[in-house]
């Protein structure tokens, strides 16, 4: 077989995963988690993603979001759908519109959030890359969470909860050891 007809098999493959069963759609009202102006869905996983993360948010007119964080496994990539979102990191601040795509490496170069300042809905996809175990560190603050799974993954059957590691702590307390 030729690589033009491997190539031609492998996007059949990819068509077929893609065009099958119920697909999200980021226009879609359904969001299953909801906190302080801040609407979540997790919609990768529903469309055949495997190693991939991503969540579908949406923030209130006037929502900060979620804390100023730094990933240090995972790499994330923001998609702006609608609205104009606030993008914060250490350097300063700066106002996305529908189209734009930032993406965020591992440790502080990295860091981000997203706030919404304006009137208007401001709505998101944000992919990663699912790296697990990972430390999430809030500068802010001065705390870090460490994960072993992520936060929207559902408990498997065979899993034993004392696997599901989900903690916060200071890094000064950490520091001193």
């Amino acid at each position: 077989m030729s690589s033009k007809q491997r190539s031609h098999l492998a996007s059949q493959r990819f068509m077929i995963a893609v065009v099958s069963g119920t697909r999200p759609n980021v226009f879609a009202e359904r969001f299953s988690r909801e906190r302080s102006g801040l609407r979540a869905e997790p919609v990768v996983e529903a469309a055949g993603g495997e190693l991939l993360g991503g969540t579908l948010y949406e923030l209130a007119p006037q929502c900060e979001g979620v804390p100023l964080h730094v990933h240090h496994a995972m790499e994330e990539l923001a998609v702006v759908i609608c609205g104009r979102p606030t993008l914060r990191t250490l350097e300063g601040e700066s106002e996305l519109e529908p189209g734009d795509i930032v993406a965020f490496p591992r440790g502080r170069r990295g860091c981000h959030t997203l706030a919404n300042r304006t009137e208007e809905p401001v709505r998101y996809l944000m992919v990663s890359n699912k790296m697990m175990p990972e430390l999430v560190e809030y500068p802010e603050d001065g705390t870090i969470r460490a994960l072993t799974r992520g936060r929207f993954d559902p408990s498997k059957a065979d899993e034993d909860p004392a696997d599901r590691l989900n903690l916060r702590f200071k890094r000064s307390d950490a520091e001193k050891q």
